[in-house]
């Protein structure tokens, strides 16, 4: 009976829409390249929906000119390569998941804050916030984000990348990566400031 019942679960999940997921798979270093690129710009566009709501009006969130915040790509790549271990476990994931992204999130502020005097964002009006820099409100936003992430979004975004030639991936790579250096140097230079912005 239990082969039975094992079989049948087997047969379900092959048919299933996430038979293909494999979220324990490694991922090359293109697939990472391109999800970080992905990433923080579904990060501004997040943002800027944000203000959109708030403010009525389109603002261009983060230090860059460019649509891109690259904390969440840089929090999506960290996840996808320190926590591989603790896939199996999603629990402990999540936890692990908003303490490295509490990190990231922390570190830039303080770095944002030293090299240039301002503050790209600002939690003290929240709940359980720690110096205003991070809050826990965010943090379960992250957590469950990257869970989704890790399970669903990367292993479906990275299926798709599969289907597309490693020369066309790299010279994606390369043109994303140009673009993004130009667009930091300017921005140290010249960062973006000023209403809902910088505070």
């Amino acid at each position: 009976m239990r082969a039975y019942i094992e079989e049948r679960k087997n047969e379900i999940l092959a048919i299933s829409p996430f038979a293909d997921l494999n979220y324990e798979r490694a991922y090359s270093a293109t697939s990472l390249i391109l999800m970080f690129f992905l990433f923080s710009f579904t990060g501004w566009i997040w943002e800027v929906l944000i203000h959109i709501i708030e403010d009525g009006m389109i603002i261009n969130r983060g230090l860059l000119l460019g649509p891109w915040l690259p904390i969440y790509g840089t929090g999506g790549v960290l996840i996808l390569m320190l926590l591989k271990r603790w896939r199996s476990q999603p629990l402990i994931t999540m936890g692990l998941i908003m303490l490295l992204c509490g990190t990231v999130e922390y570190i830039t502020s303080i770095g944002l804050e030293f090299f240039f005097g301002q503050r790209w964002w600002d939690y003290s009006d929240m709940l359980f916030n720690f110096q205003g820099r991070i809050c826990l409100e965010g943090l379960l936003i992250f957590g469950i984000g990257g869970l989704f992430f890790i399970y669903l979004i990367a292993p479906k975004i990275d299926n798709l990348l599969q289907t597309v030639s490693q020369k066309a991936k790299m010279y994606l790579c390369v043109a994303l990566s140009f673009l993004f250096v130009v667009d930091l140097i300017r921005s140290f230079l010249s960062p973006n400031m000023g209403f809902g912005i910088t505070g």
